[in-house]
């Protein structure tokens, strides 16, 4: 294992030349007749083609690189991570976890105001500039382990907040379960799903109305999953090769999962804002790193695996897409529940939604620990 060293991205004029180049001979479609309400429309699809041919990439790949970034080789992957010291040495540190389909920018907002911890932001393998692991699948116990290390070989934490969301939502719980000695605590907005098995037992009938409600939902919703853990390499031909097919695959989840109304799908925006979204769009075009973002679903880390009680402290935050999640399910997974609440604003990109909440909030957590001021 090397260790770190500094990255900048520095995309070459001919990509971004190119890009524009496709995005003007972009050939969109109407919407078919009775669309769904949600996600993308071709209206706003058409707008967001417009607005991303002539963005100023490079304002936004400077303001990326003022976080100071890096890479290391670790185990079988490089892994690109962001890392945010405090000027407090003894500050804590904080472990920050995207999913799918955002990267690690999205989380950047949330990073920075929290300059009482070192925030670590780390791109999954196979995400933005990390490498995919070069051997054997991507699961949530292998992501706990790269994570662990770069935390404290890599980094030399003693110990370490940690927080997650979507796929990495079980890797959080992961972490904390199994590696109590070290993890301080947990934050988590995505509250422990039990396994399929563990949910056919569930006797408690707001449980049951609970996973109930998620599997209509998924009927209805859930097709994206379907083709990225059947079909990856295939959609992502497509959308490696369609800057406009890639925007709207990304950009129909960020308007379903974030915690706008149904309807005009431009009020994604009031959420997460439209240089956000095209930034989104932009690093996954540029590291063609859309077909290995794909690895959770077909390889099976996007799966809750049976994981022990968590016994370290707990903050949950239950964000708006999961409102009805019952906090009997919270109380016997994370056994010492400092936190238990239903947030009012924010949905499935919780941290990138509500940075501001979201920060106040694991403050409050980390000096109920004793760990900030």
């Amino acid at each position: 294992m090397s260790a770190p060293t500094p990255f900048a991205i520095e995309i070459p004029d001919d990509v971004l030349d190119d890009l524009r180049d496709r995005l003007g001979r972009t050939r969109l479609l109407p919407d078919s007749p009775r669309a769904p309400r949600a996600g993308i429309t071709a209206g706003y699809l058409a707008d967001l083609v417009a607005s991303w041919r002539v963005w100023d990439w490079r304002a936004h790949e400077a303001r990326l690189n003022s976080f100071p970034q890096f890479l290391v080789d670790m185990e079988d992957t490089t892994l690109h991570f962001v890392h945010l010291r405090s000027d407090r040495v003894d500050a804590p540190a904080l472990l920050v976890m995207h999913g799918w389909p955002h990267t690690f920018a999205l989380q950047l907002d949330f990073a920075e105001l929290l300059p009482d911890f070192h925030v670590v932001v780390p791109s999954l393998p196979g995400f933005a500039f990390s490498r995919p692991y070069a051997t054997g699948p991507m699961t949530e116990h292998r992501l706990a382990s790269t994570m662990h290390t770069l935390m404290t070989e890599v980094l030399g934490y003693k110990t370490y907040l940690t927080y997650g969301e979507d796929v990495s939502a079980n890797v959080n719980d992961l972490l904390a379960a199994t590696r109590a000695q070290v993890v301080g605590g947990v934050v988590a907005t995505h509250a422990h799903f039990p396994t399929g098995r563990e949910r056919d037992s569930l006797d408690d009938p707001s449980e049951r109305a609970f996973f109930d409600r998620l599997a209509r939902d998924h009927e209805l919703h859930g097709a994206y999953g379907h083709v990225q853990a059947t079909r990856p390499d295939t959609l992502a031909v497509a959308l490696n090769d369609s800057p406009a097919g890639l925007l709207a695959w990304l950009c129909e989840k960020l308007v379903e999962w974030s915690d706008t109304p149904e309807g005009d799908p431009s009020l994604v925006e009031r959420r997460i804002s439209r240089d956000r979204i095209l930034t989104e769009a932009m690093i996954y075009w540029v590291s063609q790193s859309i077909g290995t973002s794909f690895r959770p679903y077909y390889e099976g880390a996007d799966q809750p695996d049976t994981i022990p009680p968590v016994r370290v402290p707990a903050a949950v935050h239950i964000q708006r897409h999961e409102a009805d999640y019952p906090e009997s399910l919270a109380r016997r997974f994370y056994r010492d529940l400092r936190v238990f609440e239903r947030l009012t604003e924010g949905g499935h990109f919780t941290v990138a939604e509500v940075p501001q909440d979201m920060a106040v909030r694991v403050r409050s957590f980390a000096r109920s620990l004793d760990l900030v001021p």
